[in-house]
């Protein structure tokens, strides 16, 4: 009888077969659009040529660079807004409550994501209308005497988003806080820390990557969101997502959408890598 030989597939190609699929994944949905979207974004939309003018537009003309300042400093107010005021609810979950309200405190948490995005936005421009609940809660008690305009202006589309971030940092902050071991605060103490002290020591760096997390997660969200601004906000502090809106609806200027985008995008990744280091430290914490 022959022999027949059978050839064994290497280790190397056998795991470059099963990461196929999720490669094609990748480059199909996520590789081909966004460099679609560069090669778009170097055209100009009147002449037809190649170049980097529409980027050089962003950062030149008053009406984008006023939007990109805005988009950012709209981010960075939320997200620091958002943290501060999730930590401490975060905090009090873990060292205050039992394990059975623990939970029912983040059903409580996760009930605003049960909401539809567009009905909490719209539910806030009732509240903060100037017949809405607040003004009118505010000249009831007599601390007002005329209505206070809150309504479409930036403070409104803080408010907004602040309210959704604080829920989600909440939950972040919670997973880091809950996988700390209670010996080292236990430690620390023992060994004359106060809770002060010990606190800054050892419970906040320890719950660094839960930060990290929710501060990635809401600047992404909310450089990139539409609709909060659009709703909340209105025409009097545009935000780059709506000037990305306005130049693919009104003026039907693709490049420059792109372009605007691809900013966004830039943003965003150099505030991955600025977070970088913690957000690995998280995962290596799981």
């Amino acid at each position: 009888m022959s022999e027949v030989t059978v050839r064994k597939t290497p280790d190397g190609m056998k795991g470059f077969l099963f990461t196929l699929p999720a490669l094609a994944w990748l480059a199909t949905f996520f590789a081909a659009p966004l460099l679609a979207m560069i090669v778009i974004s170097l055209r100009d939309s009147a002449t037809g040529q190649i170049g980097i003018g529409n980027f050089t537009r962003i950062f030149m003309e008053k009406s984008y660079e006023s939007a990109l300042l805005n988009s950012v400093a709209l981010t960075a107010t939320v997200t620091v807004a958002s943290l501060l005021l999730a930590y401490p609810l975060a905090y009090s979950i873990v060292t205050v409550l039992s394990r059975r309200m623990q939970r029912v405190a983040l059903t409580f948490a996760v009930l605003p994501f049960w909401t539809s995005y567009v009905v909490r936005s719209y539910a806030w421009l009732l509240v903060l209308a100037p017949t809405g609940f607040l003004n009118r809660l505010l000249l009831a008690l007599g601390l007002i005497h005329t209505h206070l305009r809150l309504a479409y202006t930036p403070t409104a589309t803080e408010i907004g988003f602040v309210h959704f971030f604080i829920m989600l940092d909440t939950l972040t902050i919670y997973a880091s806080l809950v996988q700390i071991n209670p010996r080292l605060a236990l430690a620390a103490r023992d060994l004359g820390a106060s809770s002060l002290r010990t606190f800054l020591t050892v419970t906040l760096p320890l719950s660094v990557p839960g930060i990290a997390v929710g501060a990635f997660l809401t600047i992404v969200l909310c450089l990139g969101d539409y609709v909060t601004p659009q709703i909340l906000g209105g025409m009097r502090a545009i935000v780059l997502p709506q000037t990305v809106m306005m130049q693919i609806q009104k003026h039907l200027d693709l490049p420059m959408a792109s372009a605007m985008s691809l900013v966004l995008t830039l943003i965003m990744a150099l505030a991955y890598l600025g977070l970088r280091r913690f957000l690995d430290a998280g995962e290596r914490s799981r």
